[in-house]
């Protein structure tokens, strides 16, 4: 019998410690090493390699062959669909991760509900909730008469002989995976090695008989999924559920995904009858616009396939402070300062004396470096006091050179913002082919300083008329 040991494994990355230590070594985190034992397992040592099954070869093959898309659950809830990649997978796990309270318990009950009332077998197991809080979950939303089989278990055994009987279940959802716990590890549930095994039991019985797993994950204070990044690597896809607590809108993004694109997003809005879709995520950002107001100027970004329309505020304002304050919320603030920056060495805009701040409306979060024209325009117009054209969108990557850079699909964000009434665009040069529309006439800067002096010209014209 092979002798156990101790072994200390960090909770926050999962590294193996032979001894205790106030800070993790691997991901520099403190208090996070947790005391497990291990009894002859991975890892245990040289002994444990002398029994060892003997290998079998497997057979090779080439790159070159049939093709066959993967067979996938639709669940007819379209912002959804569009975020797993055109529906579930068979087969397959997907991690969903979110701040507490955020909507993942709804929206997989609005997802599991849809599924069942297209005829298939749903199971959706809860480690946090008792079943009479499920069924109340089901009746405010209006789908407690659609046949979804709830259970309200922790250990993997005990599910997996559940789901066993009868028909194979197409889609098992577990909540969450920080609660679940198997016996072949020592620990306790919510450790890396419950976490860890737990999950690989699941993901090995998704692949084994093709129903589809949902893996259901806390979030940090940091935003990251809790528990070892290694679970991120053994799921086929991982989506996050953002969305502000002052604003009543969800997003649903995807961040990795086996079988579809990673960059789509999915948007929602939340109400007391549960999740409702926004198909058009352009005119809720857009709907409490001020047109007239100076530092505000419409970016049109891309999410994946989706062009998504929101607007990006600005205030420069006269600083009190020996250094002044530099504020961002749904941007990157170092790429704030870069434009910053630039706006002073090329084109003699000076913020030194003035505090900034910068915030995307509606909450949303801005990734792609295409808003750095849009962003460069708020902070002129609003040190200027000069209003934007209303009907005007921005897009362009600003280099340190001072020169603005195209971005891809110009063509499709021209038209999501022509769909929505804008006019006018202010875009790189050398961006594709731009065939009619409001591209046959927009204003294409090579420099960073030529929408500057657009900008600064407006007020001279605008002084002009007024004499």
């Amino acid at each position: 019998m092979a002798k156990s040991r101790v072994q200390f494994i960090c909770q926050n990355c999962g590294s193996v410690h032979q001894r205790w230590a106030g800070k993790c070594d691997a991901c520099g985190e403190w208090n996070t090493l947790v005391e497990e034992g291990t009894s002859g397992g991975i890892g245990s040592g040289p002994a444990n390699t002398r029994n060892a099954r003997k290998g079998r070869a497997v057979v090779l093959t080439t790159l070159s062959g049939d093709i066959e898309d993967a067979p996938r659950i639709i669940s007819g809830i379209g912002e959804l669909d569009r975020a797993t990649g055109g529906g579930f997978v068979r087969g397959s796990a997907l991690l969903v991760g979110g701040d507490p309270g955020i909507g993942k318990s709804t929206l997989l009950t609005q997802a599991a509900a849809a599924l069942a009332s297209r005829g298939h077998r749903i199971v959706y197991v809860s480690g946090e909730e008792a079943v009479a809080q499920i069924r109340l979950r089901a009746q405010r939303l209006g789908v407690a008469d659609t046949p979804v089989e709830l259970a309200a278990e922790t250990n993997v055994e005990d599910i997996l002989a559940t789901i066993a009987d009868g028909k194979r279940p197409d889609l098992v959802i577990l909540d969450s995976i920080q609660t679940l716990w198997t016996d072949l590890a020592d620990s306790a549930p919510g450790t890396v090695t419950q976490v860890r095994a737990s999950a690989q039991a699941m993901i090995r019985y998704a692949k084994s008989t093709g129903a589809a797993i949902v893996l259901v994950g806390h979030v940090t204070k940091e935003g990251q999924i809790a528990g070892p990044r290694v679970v991120e690597h053994m799921v086929d896809g991982v989506l996050y559920f953002e969305g502000e607590g002052g604003h009543h809108y969800r997003i649903l993004r995807t961040v990795k995904n086996r079988f579809g694109p990673t960059d789509e997003i999915g948007v929602f809005e939340m109400s007391d009858k549960g999740l409702r879709e926004v198909s058009n995520p352009s005119e809720l950002f857009l709907g409490e616009r001020h047109a007239k107001s100076p530092g505000a100027a419409v970016f049109a970004g891309m999410e994946g396939t989706r062009p998504v329309l929101v607007e990006i505020q600005a205030l420069v304002a006269q600083s009190s402070l020996g250094t002044p304050r530099r504020a961002v919320v749904g941007w990157d603030g170092a790429r704030l300062s870069m434009v910053l920056a630039v706006l002073e060495a090329h084109c003699g805009v000076r913020f030194g004396q003035h505090d900034v701040y910068l915030n995307v409306a509606g909450g949303y979060r801005i990734s792609e470096p295409a808003a750095d024209l849009a962003v460069a325009a708020a902070l002129v117009s609003s040190l200027t006091g000069l209003a934007l054209p209303a009907d005007c969108v921005y897009f362009g990557e600003i280099s340190l050179s001072g020169a603005v850079r195209p971005v891809a699909h110009a063509q499709q964000r021209l038209k999501e913002a022509e769909k929505l009434g804008f006019g006018s665009a202010v875009l790189p040069l050398g961006s594709e082919e731009l065939a009619g529309g409001i591209g046959a006439g927009a204003f294409q800067p090579t420099e960073l300083a030529d929408l500057v002096a657009r900008i600064a010209g407006s007020r001279r014209s605008r002084v002009d008329d007024e004499e």
